[in-house]
């Protein structure tokens, strides 16, 4: 089940914090709880993306980027993603989440998140790409930008975001059909 209880805290949090430029920042601090889990007693892969939601969404917030997609009446949605797992989230660790946005191109608003654990390791990170829907399509980031009051240029992508970005462009869609 989504989180639903958690990201109204997060998302009420994220009022009260101080707003944050495109790319600035969000620091949220979370709990593993028992429906995080796996077989294995650690966060399921799985639950992290959905954790995820839970810093990128009040980013968005706190940036300003949700009041833009309500008057507009535009969405977001999750285009692509690549996740790194390094260390188990046990039962009942506390974990700090990072998110920010790194740039943009014609089509996508990339993103990176991580979670850090208390002993300072870093637990996963995420790289992934998002879109801003209408009902006629993906709105180009330029566009949003625009009705965001905000500079259209996008700060110089990392050398291994345009790495993946371009091994993406490569992967063939529809995949085939016998997978």
């Amino acid at each position: 089940m989504y989180p639903f209880l958690r990201m109204t805290f997060q998302m009420r949090r994220a009022g009260k914090a101080p707003a944050l430029p495109t790319t600035g920042t969000h620091i949220s601090h979370h709990i593993c709880w028992p429906w995080d889990l796996d077989y294995w007693a650690e966060l399921n892969n799985g639950r992290a993306l959905t954790l995820y939601d839970l810093g990128r969404l009040p980013l968005a917030k706190r940036s300003g980027l949700i009041d833009v997609l309500r008057k507009q009446g535009w969405g977001m949605t999750v285009a692509g993603s690549s996740v790194r797992y390094r260390r188990r989230v046990r039962f009942m660790a506390k974990f700090t989440m990072k998110s920010r946005a790194i740039g943009w191109d014609s089509r996508f608003i990339y993103m990176e998140q991580s979670m850090w654990l208390a002993n300072g390791d870093c637990a996963g990170h995420l790289l992934m790409r998002m879109a801003v829907t209408s009902k006629t399509g993906i709105v180009p980031p330029d566009a949003v930008l625009t009705a965001w009051g905000e500079d259209t240029t996008s700060p110089p992508l990392p050398e291994w975001v345009m790495a993946w970005k371009a091994a993406e462009d490569m992967r063939p869609w529809p995949p085939m059909e016998d997978v």
